[in-house]
């Protein structure tokens, strides 16, 4: 089958997307717009996420493959299984969104010069968060936030947008917490958009973007 043409679309005030399928070679579906709670959902629900630099315009990409992890095929560590039996961390929920946001923001990460959650990044998900669909997970270690991620809740699909860890194994607390409560609810996957290893070693793989779009529908 013949790959469709990329055509770098240029969005309007209008909430259209165009089809996934005629994103360029590395995810890049399109360009402009804005970060209305409207439009990021309209845009997860299809299947695209925005990721830009501050000095950027919004890109909107939708990569083939795409990182995603069944919730059922979490993978956690003897030395995990320690820590979680240990006590050693408190999880809560949608207690202090804005902070994650903040530390998801300001954490240093290898191979990155600065951060793709702009300010406008921020305002976007905590409009998104007040309606409900953006959801943080916070881990503590006694009075101290010390880890935690956030999302956005489609309720059937979790998509996952970044995560921190001030302390050694937090993120990977919340992360397993987060797939056990899904594994829970019957939600069907994570969504992880791009390949990590650090994401591989928790049992997250890649699927096509083909297969990902069809557990959206």
């Amino acid at each position: 089958m013949t790959r469709p043409q990329h055509r770098l679309f240029y969005l309007t005030d209008a909430i259209v997307f165009p089809p996934v399928d005629t994103a360029n070679a590395e995810g890049l579906l399109a360009v402009g717009g804005d970060l209305s709670s409207d439009r990021l959902l309209a845009a997860y629900q299809k299947g695209i996420f925005p990721w830009f630099n501050t000095d950027s315009l919004i890109l909107w990409w939708s990569p083939d493959p795409r990182m995603v992890l069944y919730p059922d095929q979490i993978k956690i560590s003897k030395s995990m299984r320690k820590v979680l039996r240990n006590e050693q961390f408190r999880l809560t929920k949608n207690t202090s969104f804005q902070k994650v946001l903040e530390h998801c923001s300001s954490v240093k990460r290898e191979g990155q010069d600065g951060t793709w959650i702009t300010e406008d990044m921020k305002n976007a998900y905590i409009e998104l968060h007040k309606r409900g669909v953006a959801t943080s997970y916070e881990v503590w270690e006694g009075s101290n936030l010390v880890g935690g991620l956030y999302g956005v809740d489609l309720g059937y699909i979790f998509c996952g947008e970044s995560m921190f860890s001030l302390t050694s194994n937090a993120s990977k607390f919340a992360f397993i917490k987060l797939a056990e409560e899904l594994q829970e609810k019957g939600c069907k996957l994570i969504d992880c958009q791009l390949y990590t290893e650090h994401l591989a070693s928790l049992g997250a793989h890649e699927i096509s973007r083909k297969e990902f779009i069809k557990y959206l529908k």
